[in-house]
């Protein structure tokens, strides 16, 4: 199922302001809450849907590449999209809560006062790898296995931190909730602070026997291999994120994400533009004037084409749909095939002889047709 335009999703335009975008997210997420709209899945799907928009939106990076490559730019989670669209409610109202005030906790009887957890709110590192592709693969799209070391969840206490997965208490300092509540005298009046508990660091209970294998943490470093698939059409630089696939948070938080940088190779023959390809043929004069079949390299192997008879040095010819698919499958570009008639440097006597006898004959005397347009007005035609 294709996805949906984020703008669309938020109802704004292309060129909406930061605060725009942040007002039209907490009124989509207001009317598709799932505790105002209990046992509908459309509702809470539209919910998630709107924190994957914001997500992206939000992020002035991330906006910039969706502008540019749209979703592909992004991401390509085989079941998660980007962030939001993966994530559960408790992890929307972790990462965006704060943009509601009260409105989950307090309006209606919302329970999103309850879902923020400190747990929630502790998030693992992201990972950032780079990634070689060349010019065949970027062409077709493939999937690339990494392994990469990381921080994952310990097995032996089910990433609790505590021995057997079950040696917790209730912190005697706040009392289970995660949060203190500090009150100061200030020139404006008292004013009341919450922050999260130091005693058990937010999450409301401590471990009173903690695990042997991770010593309390509820992570230990392993490998991973990771299979990422790489759409069609990306370009050196390109950031795709993949969620989920970071460092894990310590006792159970959410994991962080993997970061792919897209690093493309240079191609021995073809040269890209955007999503066109150059090549620079090189012919012998002798080919030049009586014509001949030339076998050109492209992306998905070799191809013959015919040069004419009397093909002039510059001339640059067309080969439609052997470039480069465009990221968002919009279209493909092209291959330019740019005609060079080689010209020897040195000439044995023999050879010098016979060019020297046809530059006597009137057909090899220069005659540039008038209304054939130079080298720069060709170029500026196939690119426009």
């Amino acid at each position: 199922m294709s996805k949906r335009d984020f703008y669309e999703i938020l109802d704004v335009s292309k060129s909406a302001s930061g605060e725009e975008i942040k007002k039209a997210y907490r009124k989509q997420a207001l009317k598709h809450h799932p505790d105002k709209n209990p046992g509908d899945s459309s509702s809470e799907d539209k919910f998630k849907e709107a924190a994957e928009a914001y997500e992206v939106l939000s992020d002035d990076d991330k906006r910039a590449r969706y502008d540019r490559f749209g979703h592909a730019g992004l991401g390509n989670n085989a079941g998660g999209g980007y962030g939001g669209a993966g994530m559960t409610v408790e992890d929307i109202f972790s990462s965006f809560g704060d943009i509601f005030g009260d409105a989950f906790g307090g309006f209606g009887g919302f329970g999103g006062g309850s879902r923020r957890s400190s747990q929630a709110t502790r998030k693992g590192s992201n990972l950032r790898v780079k990634v070689k592709l060349n010019l065949e693969e970027i062409a077709k799209g493939v999937e690339k296995k990494i392994k990469v070391n990381k921080y994952v969840g310990c097995n032996s206490c089910d990433g609790s931190g505590a021995k057997d997965g079950s040696s917790h208490s209730t912190c005697s300092t706040c009392g289970g909730s995660g949060q203190v509540r500090r009150v100061s005298n200030t020139f404006l009046g008292q004013m009341q602070t919450v922050s999260a508990c130091p005693t058990c660091g937010g999450e409301g209970k401590t471990i009173t026997e903690k695990c042997t294998i991770c010593y309390g943490e509820g992570i230990v470093k392993d490998e991973e291999v990771i299979a990422i698939s790489i759409p069609a059409g990306v370009a050196e630089g390109m950031q795709m994120n993949v969620a989920g696939k970071g460092n894990a948070a310590r006792r159970g938080g959410i994991k962080g994400d993997l970061l792919v940088m897209i690093h493309e190779e240079a191609h021995p023959e073809l040269i890209r533009d955007g999503n066109d390809l150059l090549y620079n043929l090189h012919i012998s004069i002798p080919q030049a004037a009586l014509g001949t079949p030339v076998e050109i390299p492209t992306v998905e192997g070799k191809v013959k084409i015919k040069i004419e008879p009397g093909t002039q040095p510059g001339r640059i010819l067309r080969l439609r749909n052997k470039g480069i698919p465009d990221v968002n499958g919009y279209r493909r570009g092209d291959l330019l095939v740019s005609i060079n008639v080689w010209v020897p440097k040195k000439l044995s006597k023999e050879e010098q002889k016979l060019i020297e006898k046809l530059g006597e004959s009137p057909n090899f005397i220069p005659q540039p047709d008038k209304n054939e347009k130079n080298f720069f007005e060709r170029m500026k035609s196939y690119f426009q």
